[in-house]
């Protein structure tokens, strides 16, 4: 009776982990895109981190329904993500102090020039 019962709740067949794939694209295209704009490759890296999230949390709450393989892909995309959201988030950020330091120049060297005189 117990080896039935055994039998029964066991499940050889593995299924690949929900979003293995999605998130190491994901991942591999944040770091892509980082250079573009920045916010392409926040926005995708972003991504990548909620539903890798989701899916460890998904693979450590029962390990052996799923294959190694697909934890080990999501694992390499969550790390392209957290590379890809890192260098984003620089550039993003140099580009804001690019902006701010090119706008303090032109401010300077416009309120230098005598406007009164155009009158």
């Amino acid at each position: 009776m117990e080896t039935q019962d055994s039998q029964q709740n066991f499940n050889p067949v593995q299924i690949s982990l929900p979003n293995s794939s999605a998130v190491l694209v994901l991942g591999i295209l944040s770091i892509v895109f980082c250079w573009c704009t920045g916010i392409v490759g926040l926005t995708l890296g972003i991504i990548a981190l909620v539903l890798a999230k989701n899916s460890s949390k998904l693979y450590l709450e029962t390990p052996e329904r799923f294959t190694e393989s697909s934890y080990k892909n999501m694992n390499a995309g969550r790390t392209c993500a957290i590379i890809g959201t890192s260098l984003s988030g620089l550039y993003v950020v140099t580009l804001i102090v690019k902006l701010l330091f090119f706008g303090a120049v032109l401010g300077g060297l416009f309120s230098t020039i005598p406007w009164h005189t155009f009158k």
